[in-house]
């Protein structure tokens, strides 16, 4: 019923789905309290979010990416690593923790809210608080937001061509929703081109999460699990499903079941995780994580920028 009510309120005000999912979970947070709703509402902030990040897969169109050539992606990607590393290091001196750092940066450089949700599931249980995740959502969105209005503008303001607009377009911004609502204001081939460039960003998805999950993953429980916990279902679910769809062997009704049924999903659970967390712990943060993710998207741009501005 929640993610019903925070898609009918998207809907309604043309506004990001996430957003309104999370926060009205975060309203009722008291059902969380109840024995009765808890199991449920922690399948769906775990188990329904893995189902819905294996089937982001099918979104991915390798064609589409290997017609951009060289260089922009080039670019995209050093700036996606570097982000990801500015983010730890300067988690770590504003004192909060590396785990949030990771995930920050990551939700930054790649996808916004589905790849913070990808992020999550790899992380350490004992460390992955979901307050955390609940501001990454909440950050990322709103500054992709902001986002979608501001950097039109500054490719105005730099007299970039149609081409590179798109490119830093789709190479800056977090969320598909607000990178083609950016690069279309600009003109058709800036949307076109922005939503290659984040298509990139998102195939990417998956050598990242596996990297992390390398680095952060738990030696004692995987060798008590054996080598079938090595790399996790949800991702060879992801990688699946891509190479299949690009081979063509999925039927396109099919899918469109699937994209529908992922974008359910990921509503679902970032709904629940809403539900688990409580709002009292999100304002105690401080503004400490605050500054760190909009010093991320700041870092990100920039980057993004002047290698537009030096190697094209």
């Amino acid at each position: 019923m929640v993610a019903i009510a925070a898609s009918a309120l998207a809907s309604r005000y043309d506004a990001p789905v996430m957003l309104f999912a999370l926060l009205t979970g975060l309203a009722l947070h008291f059902l969380y309290e109840s024995p009765r709703h808890r199991e449920g509402i922690d399948f769906c902030a775990r188990a329904v979010l893995r189902f819905a990040v294996a089937m982001l897969g099918v979104r991915i169109a390798f064609a589409d990416i290997v017609s951009l050539g060289i260089t922009p992606p080039l670019i995209v990607m050093i700036s996606m690593a570097a982000t990801i590393v500015f983010g730890v290091l300067l988690a770590r001196a504003l004192g909060q923790s590396k785990i949030f750092g990771v995930l920050s940066g990551g939700a930054v450089a790649v996808c916004g809210v589905s790849a913070a949700a990808a992020i999550a599931t790899v992380l350490p249980k004992k460390e992955m608080e979901e307050r955390t995740f609940a501001l990454t959502v909440i950050g990322v969105t709103t500054l992709s937001t902001l986002a979608m209005v501001v950097y039109p503008l500054v490719s105005s303001v730099l007299s970039l061509s149609d081409e590179m607009a798109g490119v830093f377009i789709g190479g800056s911004i977090h969320d598909v929703a607000q990178v083609v609502g950016a690069g279309y204001s600009i003109s058709p081939q800036a949307g076109d081109i922005a939503t290659y460039i984040k298509l990139l960003r998102v195939a990417l998805l998956l050598p990242i999460v596996m990297v992390i999950f390398l680095i952060f993953r738990d030696r004692e429980t995987r060798m008590e699990q054996g080598a079938a916990s090595f790399i996790p279902g949800f991702l060879i679910a992801f990688f699946v499903l891509a190479l299949f769809n690009n081979l063509g062997l999925i039927p396109g009704f099919v899918v469109n079941i699937i994209q529908t049924l992922s974008s359910w999903f990921l509503v679902l659970a970032i709904a629940a995780i809403g539900v688990k967390t409580s709002l009292k712990q999100i304002v105690a943060v401080g503004w400490r994580p605050v500054f760190l993710l909009t010093a991320e998207t700041v870092f990100f741009a920039c980057l993004i920028l002047a290698g537009i501005l030096l190697f094209t």
